[in-house]
């Protein structure tokens, strides 16, 4: 029963968390440092969420081959679906071939 009253109140705490974004006056939303906070933050969760599921498990040749192509596709600057297909490519024939 301890697991449900954990849920409840993370529920809880992220109702009121969003609550208190929308209820935010706009003179603190306008603040230079709120706007590069609210521009940041998600480009650093998604590396960690990129980095975590990429070397969470330990080290995996073709996994990172895949995400080391992706990155060198984004520097070229291809469209993001042609990035996907490019690192999924890359780690589907690295998987084949056995390395």
């Amino acid at each position: 029963m301890n697991l449900w009253w954990a849920v409840i109140a993370t529920c809880l705490g992220c109702y009121l968390l969003k609550y208190a974004g929308l209820a935010a006056p706009r003179k603190v939303l306008d603040h230079p440092a709120v706007k590069r906070f609210a521009t940041i933050v998600p480009v650093a969760l998604l590396a960690a969420l990129i980095a975590v599921q990429s070397f969470g498990q330990g080290f995996d040749g073709p996994r990172t081959a895949g995400l080391a192509a992706a990155v060198i596709a984004l520097l070229l600057r291809a469209p993001f679906l042609l990035v996907l297909v490019v690192a999924a490519v890359v780690t589907g024939l690295l998987r084949i071939t056995g390395m």
